[in-house]
């Protein structure tokens, strides 16, 4: 598909007002897409897990307005009216304007929540944009009731990468693969689609425990870090890593091989934040309670030989994923050794889940 499938058939009903909520979780990926182009173009392919408990609820409350010559909103984050969110949405609505070009004809008042820290490495914009295309694309299928569920979550993917490249691997679940990559014949730039091939129960039930280092304001914004990959002396072997990632992949997943998996998503992890070290200008984005941690996962699964692993987003919290066969050890585990290393003690269990869900 290109970007005209997704421009509008004209619209028969527009309705005088009424309401649409989605909750969308957020995703962690496993090959990381680091560096951009032009439009929210990946400069390499990814693939993620969908989360479950992580998550952006939004509501959307729509009434018609005379005057369309401008965008009109409120924005209300976590009960209060948050301002310095609303440029980064005037710009989405911008950006998607030609494909639902009714959003002039109203006035928006958008309510969203996260169950989980903003802007600390946990993707708050996958799930946010993701939850807001979503209840756009709900109104948009108000007036065009014959979409068809799959349009409908393409389209709601491609316009989430509009706002945030990594929302377009919110939509669906529970293993989404994003970017074109020449042996997954139906992969695109545009938007994420459910990985095609064949994955191994062990897969399927896969948990995301999310160890809160550091709660607060990241360094720098993904957007910023993602602009450090140009003229990056490192960018080109990086983007060619990536599909060599995915390649391997094929292979782990089909035939279970954790071992391998643990070996290519940690790898992805520390090169992530090994291309933010060397960039210009640089970043540390680990803490030392994050290395401490990494340590013991390692320690831990050298001595025990329990199939746990590390991955980062662009910040200093810790995702340990690990099969559900061995959930009991990774709890005890966490309990034991890393709890100690979590701001405030804090962490989140999650899992792998089925993608973003109407409310209501």
């Amino acid at each position: 598909m290109t970007e005209n499938d997704f421009l509008p058939i004209q619209y028969d009903n527009l309705p005088a007002e009424g309401k649409v909520a989605w909750k969308a979780p957020s995703n962690i990926a496993l090959v990381k897409y680091w560096g951009k182009k032009a439009n929210q173009i990946p400069a390499n392919p990814s693939v993620s897990f969908t989360l479950d408990a992580c998550a952006t609820t939004t509501t959307i409350f729509f009434s018609r307005k005379e005057d369309d010559s401008q965008f009109s909103f409120d924005l209300v984050f976590e009960g209060e009216p948050k301002e310095d969110f609303k440029p980064k949405i005037q710009t989405f609505l911008e950006r998607i304007e030609i494909y639902l070009p009714f959003l002039k004809s109203y006035h928006l008042k958008i309510e969203t929540s996260n169950s989980f820290p903003h802007s600390s490495g946990i993707a708050s914009s996958a799930s946010g944009m993701a939850a807001l295309a979503l209840c756009l694309m709900d109104m948009e299928k108000m007036m065009n009731p014959e979409m068809d569920s799959d349009f409908f979550n393409r389209k709601a993917s491609f316009l989430a990468r509009l706002g945030s490249g990594s929302a377009c691997r919110s939509i669906e679940g529970d293993l989404i693969q994003w970017g074109e990559h020449q042996p997954i014949v139906d992969s695109s730039n545009l938007y994420g689609i459910k990985y095609p091939f064949k994955v191994n129960t062990v897969f399927k039930n896969f948990h995301d425990t999310i160890l809160l280092v550091h709660k607060g304001q990241k360094q720098v914004s993904s957007s910023g870090g993602h602009n450090l990959m140009h003229n990056h002396p490192y960018a080109e072997r990086r983007f060619e890593q990536a599909h060599e990632h995915l390649d391997s992949l094929k292979a782990i997943f089909s035939e279970g091989n954790l071992e391998r998996f643990i070996e290519v998503v940690e790898s992805e992890a520390l090169t992530l934040h090994a291309m933010m070290m060397t960039s210009m200008p640089y970043f540390i984005l680990m803490k030392p309670d994050t290395l401490q941690i990494i340590n013991k996962i390692w320690d831990y699964r050298k001595k025990t030989k329990t199939p746990i692993c590390f991955t980062l987003d662009a910040g200093a919290n810790v995702h340990l994923l690990y099969p559900e066969s061995v959930k009991e050890k990774a709890i005890q585990f966490i309990q034991d050794e890393l709890v100690a290393h979590c701001e405030n003690g804090h962490y989140i269990c999650d899992r792998i889940g089925t993608g973003a869900r109407k409310i209501g």
